[in-house]
């Protein structure tokens, strides 16, 4: 592992994503998404955000280019290791009939049945839904029944089940009224900070992308434009297409 390794969570070169149609979603994507921070993709509807994510933990598989993880190409990753240990939070999760609880099951015994499953520091059910907002009590509650922000909430919960490094959080707010929203990005932003994983994040919304993340990486027509600390991206990018993007209204 190389000094660059140890602090780089994913590292992505040449990177390329075709649909069927044989239309780019990804083109030449080159991205270090270093460790321990909170990245935002940001960018117009059909930039390659979710393309982008969606690599990350092999829900597909790019046409062509590499991808590492913490320094082992993603495709020397078994599957269900990698899924255990960088997590995916969707636009609208599907909760599991049953319970509440037994949704946080499922995620339970995907880490329990992982190779090195003495070593993963699983939360108690308990203390995963208190660290994703949501009341205990909810443990009992139909998850089919939850309504949108209760939904995200135990999704992440069911998330923290499985110990995770990273999490993948896919537009997690975009179907939220703006309190729920604000309340879903004020649990990211603490998850971060107080369990140290990495997280990326795709969201439309670039008040969202100011507050909680570190670091900003503008997408455009398949391409990664520019990325760089949050701060400096929504001050003084230096591409003319994200000033344009990032800058507007001000």
């Amino acid at each position: 592992m190389t000094a660059a390794d140890a602090v780089t969570a994913f590292s992505l070169r040449q990177v390329q994503q075709i649909r069927g149609d044989d239309v780019h979603t990804l083109r030449d994507v080159d991205l270090d998404i270093p460790r321990g921070e909170v990245v935002a993709l940001v960018g117009p509807s059909g930039a390659g955000k979710t393309s982008l994510i969606r690599l990350l933990n092999r829900l597909d598989s790019p046409a062509s280019g590499s991808i590492t993880y913490d320094g082992s190409l993603i495709e020397t990753i078994p599957v269900r290791e990698l899924r255990r240990r960088v997590a995916f939070v969707f636009q609208a999760p599907a909760m599991f009939p049953g319970t509440v609880a037994e949704n946080l099951a499922v995620a339970r015994d995907l880490a329990r049945a992982a190779p090195n499953a003495g070593a993963i520091k699983i939360p108690e059910p308990d203390e995963a839904l208190h660290l994703a907002g949501v009341d205990p009590a909810f443990a009992s509650r139909d998850a089919q029944s939850l309504s949108g922000g209760e939904r995200q909430r135990v999704s992440i919960a069911r998330a923290l089940m499985t110990g995770p490094e990273t999490l993948l959080l896919d537009e997690p707010t975009s179907a939220l009224d703006p309190d729920v929203a604000d309340h879903i990005i004020a649990t990211v932003r603490m998850l971060a900070a107080s369990m140290q994983l990495t997280v990326v994040m795709v969201t439309h919304r670039l008040e969202e992308a100011r507050a909680v993340s570190t670091r900003t990486v503008f997408m455009e027509a398949a391409r990664v434009i520019e990325a760089g600390p949050t701060e400096t991206m929504f001050t003084a990018p230096t591409n003319e297409r994200a000033r344009n993007f990032l800058l507007r209204g001000k």
